[in-house]
Formats: structure tokens, C-alpha cells, sequence
């Protein structure tokens, strides 16, 4: 091949290289754990913004310009649902958004939450639903995610239709190898030992489906307050069942169990990841990844339970 078909060839790769770059389908998601999720259906036919990021908490997210400027120039709106984004209405709306919207949590069996007295406080727009918005903390859950969000790209997209179902095959995969291995992993503890200590209530879907009670001092929102009075019944309910597993999460404040750790000489395990990944450079940047180490560390703390 002569120099200059070499380079005309090089030429028609960087120009079809940048065509496919300009007519990526924008796809905006709520949050990192669904933003991971879109990114493996998606693939490079997708561009995909995450509104609240790695290691931050999205019962506290406030929308910017710069999340209303994106949200215009999407075609696809990515949310959990379940109550989870409160402030999506308000978001759309701002955004004059006119492109799709998706609830991936469409057809979860979806659990009920306590609503009491002590946790009244929820984040604004959480509220007015009484459902546990946790959803992904169950892998089968996010099985679910998987097949709709398959279906919405397939939809605005027809012509990678093919190219989503086989990233949405793979990753149903990879979810039900996880599944099967965390699993075997709790296996080892019997199911009397299973109790953890959590900053707050997201782990029901993976207590449920994993038999593993989680007792949280705060509610299902972190921007709940916990009454002294639960605080001192968490306590004592450690020491008469002798509990020792006890975590933070990666986006709450530790002060609260840094509190009830002192007051019980539990020493904390290593921090779990609830609502968010870590940063792209952290340990826990994937949902397969934040999910497996989710496993790892509550396994090591049941170990230590009486």
C-alpha cells in the first residue's frame, strides 16, 4: 500500500472516528450507580452525564445551570424512581426537558418503609412516598434496570438495538454470577449471626434477598436526624444481641456512628457504598465492583458476631 493510501485511509478513520463521536446519543442518569449501568448497555454509542456523582449523596442533590444546560441537549433521562429524586419534577421542568424519560426501577417489587415520628424529616419530594428506593442493592433488581433500559435505548436508537441487547445480555450475565457468589459467600454465617450496623437504611433490598438484618440509626433518606432515644435503643439492642458488624457509607457523615462505636467499643469495619461509587480512580467505580466489595465487608463483620 502506497504513503498516500495510508494516509487517506488514516484520514477516513479519524473522520468516521469523529462521526461517531458527534452523533453519541446524550443520555443523562440521576445518579453514578445508574450512570455505570447505562455506560455497559450503552456502550460507545452512548454519551452518558450523571447528574450526582461518585461519592455524593442524591438525597441532598440540588440541581445547577450547568444540570439544566445538560438536561436540554439529552434525548434519554435516566432516574431510579421509587421517591428516590425528589427534585426530578423541578429539574424537567426548568430544563423544559422534551426527551425520553425512563424509570429504571419500573416492574421491582418494591418494599415498604417505616415512616415514624423520629424519621419524618425526609428529603424534599421523598416524602410523599412511603416505598424504599434502594432498589439496586438487590443484583435481581438490577436485572430488571438492565431490560428496561435495554428496551428505552433500543427505542430511541433502533439502529443499535442489536448492540444493546448483547451489552444488556453480557451484563445480565455478570449479575447473575455476582448473585451467585454472594450468595455462597453468606452461606457461611448462620442466619441467626446475620445482623449489621448501618449509618443509614439502604440496605433492605440486600437484607431481604440475602437474609441479613441492617438496623440503621437514621431513616431511608440521610438527610434524616435520628432521635436520642433511637440512638440509646441501637445501643443497647448491640450489646444484648452482641453485634459487633457495624459500617459507615461512603457519602454520610461518620460522626453518628463514630458516636454509637464509642459508646459500645465496637470498632467500625471498613465504609460500604449505599448510594453512590467511588471516584473513577477509587476502589469502587463500578456497581459490579462497589457491589462485591459491599459483600466482602459485611461478610468480615458478621464474622465477628456472637
Amino acid at each position: 500500500m502506497s504513503i498516500f493510501k495510508k494516509l487517506l485511509l488514516a484520514l477516513l478513520l479519524l473522520i468516521s472516528s469523529a462521526t461517531m463521536a458527534a452523533t453519541k446519543i446524550p443520555v443523562v442518569t440521576s445518579f453514578s450507580i445508574l450512570g455505570d449501568i447505562v455506560s455497559n448497555i450503552g456502550g460507545d454509542r452512548v454519551e452518558v452525564t450523571t447528574l450526582v456523582g461518585p461519592d455524593e449523596d442524591a438525597h441532598v442533590y440540588a440541581a445547577t445551570p450547568k444540570d439544566v444546560r445538560t438536561l436540554t441537549q439529552a434525548k434519554l433521562m435516566v432516574v431510579n424512581g421509587l421517591g428516590f429524586e425528589g427534585w426530578m419534577q423541578r429539574l424537567t421542568d426548568a430544563a423544559n426537558y422534551k426527551g425520553m424519560l425512563i424509570v429504571a426501577s419500573n416492574g421491582v417489587p418494591a418494599r415498604k418503609r417505616a415512616l415514624d415520628a423520629n424519621h419524618e424529616h425526609e428529603h424534599e419530594g421523598e416524602a410523599a412516598s412511603d416505598l424504599d428506593p434502594h432498589a439496586w442493592q438487590d443484583p435481581t433488581n438490577v436485572m430488571i434496570y438492565t431490560r428496561n433500559i435495554v428496551a428505552a435505548l433500543s427505542k430511541i436508537d433502533p439502529a443499535g438495538a442489536a448492540v444493546y441487547q448483547k451489552n444488556g445480555d453480557a451484563y445480565l450475565c455478570a449479575l447473575t454470577e455476582l448473585d451467585t457468589w454472594a450468595k455462597a459467600q453468606f452461606s457461611q454465617i448462620p442466619e441467626a449471626r446475620r445482623s449489621v450496623i448501618t449509618s443509614h437504611d439502604a440496605f433492605e433490598y440486600f437484607g431481604s434477598h440475602f437474609k441479613i438484618r441492617f438496623l440503621a440509626a437514621q431513616g431511608v433518606s440521610t438527610d434524616s436526624e435520628p432521635s436520642a432515644r433511637d440512638v440509646a435503643m441501637l445501643i443497647r439492642q448491640m450489646r444484648q444481641q452482641k453485634i459487633k458488624a457495624l459500617f459507615f457509607e461512603n457519602m454520610s457523615n461518620p460522626k453518628l456512628l463514630q458516636q454509637i462505636a464509642n459508646e459500645t467499643g465496637v470498632t467500625p469495619g471498613g465504609k460500604l457504598y449505599a448510594d453512590a461509587l467511588s471516584k473513577a480512580d477509587g476502589s469502587e467505580p463500578t456497581y459490579l465492583r462497589m457491589m462485591r466489595f459491599n459483600v466482602e465487608q459485611i461478610l468480615a463483620g458478621l464474622k465477628k458476631n456472637q
